[in-house]
């Protein structure tokens, strides 16, 4: 049987290799040889008397025990590694380390700015990274332990996170400043659809909500130009190549467009917090996301307890009015 410390460098090498699904990165992270990974893995399964992983040559997946022991592990690797941090926090500091979000380039671009400047202000020895990733990478790096939390909103919540979400933003129709649309007291939906549009790429999900709301009214559109980013978009809008459905976070209010609200027929976009279940989070993280939104904890009780999860509206000048949130995949 593995003495105290020993245990702790296989349930390490375990859960970092459950993790990453890879013998090899898990050595990467631990800085160790991959023979050294592969040991302490086999000496926890004989010690156990079970089999932790199915390998199916350089791919290998957890067995059902090796799940069982994951749910029970990881909470207390990663608190032992955080207990540093989390015993200098009891004490009233946070004294340094590094912090690790991942989200979309709408995200950082838009919603995080202000928090990053406040936390680095109230935390300078603490060293913030912000992963700029897609949806799919950013679940890959909260799955493998790589990051604290991603930033970004969703539509289906794996069962092996919880989002909690914290701000709302209404659509608009923007347009140019000479743009028909702009002259008209009341623009309608079917007044959208005989002007071309200017789309996010047809693999996100922007472009599936607007394509989902003119078949539910049986209208006809044409989009004229596909674009990357938020900025790109009103860039095109504004030389009148077309007009574009946005979401409000991305207007600042200084840009040579028309904005006009759509909310009658396209949904919100609600932002939140990603966490992965059973991840200690660390005081850094702690601090951060009460920076980010002061109501977290109560906001992530409401969410793990199943509740109704979507707060009140949150405008950037921090207004509340009731919406019905429509929540799009994590960018």
């Amino acid at each position: 049987m593995a003495s105290t410390p020993n245990r702790l460098r296989q349930l390490r090498a375990f859960c970092l290799t459950a993790q990453t699904g890879n013998i090899s990165r898990a050595a990467e992270r631990l800085h160790v040889s991959q023979p050294t990974v592969s040991q302490l893995v086999k000496s926890l399964e004989r010690d156990l008397d079970v089999v932790l992983f199915e390998r199916h040559g350089p791919r290998i997946e957890l067995t059902p025990a090796g799940g069982a022991l994951l749910d029970r592990a990881l909470p207390l690797v990663e608190g032992i590694d955080q207990l540093p941090n989390t015993f200098q926090a009891q004490l009233g500091s946070v004294t340094g380390g590094r912090l690790d979000i991942a989200a979309g380039e709408s995200t950082i671009l838009y919603l995080l700015p202000e928090s990053v400047k406040r936390f680095s202000d109230a935390y300078p020895q603490v060293n913030p990274h912000l992963h700029n990733v897609t949806g799919r990478d950013g679940m890959e790096l909260l799955r493998a332990g790589e990051i604290d939390f991603a930033v970004g909103s969703m539509i289906d919540v794996p069962a092996d996170v919880t989002w909690i979400p914290m701000f709302s933003f209404d659509p608009m129709l923007i347009t140019a400043r000479d743009h028909p649309l702009a002259r008209q007291n009341q623009v309608s939906l079917a007044d959208i659809a005989t002007h071309g549009l200017i789309l996010p790429p047809r693999h996100l999900s922007t472009w599936h909500v607007v394509d989902l709301v003119f078949q539910q009214h049986r209208l006809d559109y044409r989009v004229v130009l596909e674009a990357g980013g938020w900025e790109v978009i009103k860039r095109f809008v504004e030389l009148g190549l077309g007009i574009s459905i946005v979401t409000s976070i991305c207007l600042r209010g200084d840009e040579d467009l028309v904005a006009i609200p759509v909310g009658e027929w396209f949904p919100q976009r609600t932002y939140g917090a990603v966490i992965r279940n059973g991840r200690v989070l660390s005081p850094q993280a702690k601090a951060f996301l009460g920076i980010l939104d002061p109501d977290f904890d109560r906001h992530a009780n409401t969410a793990r307890s199943g509740e109704s999860s979507i707060p009140p509206y949150r405008s950037r000048h921090g207004e509340d009015s009731d919406f019905s949130g429509f929540d799009q995949s994590l960018a």
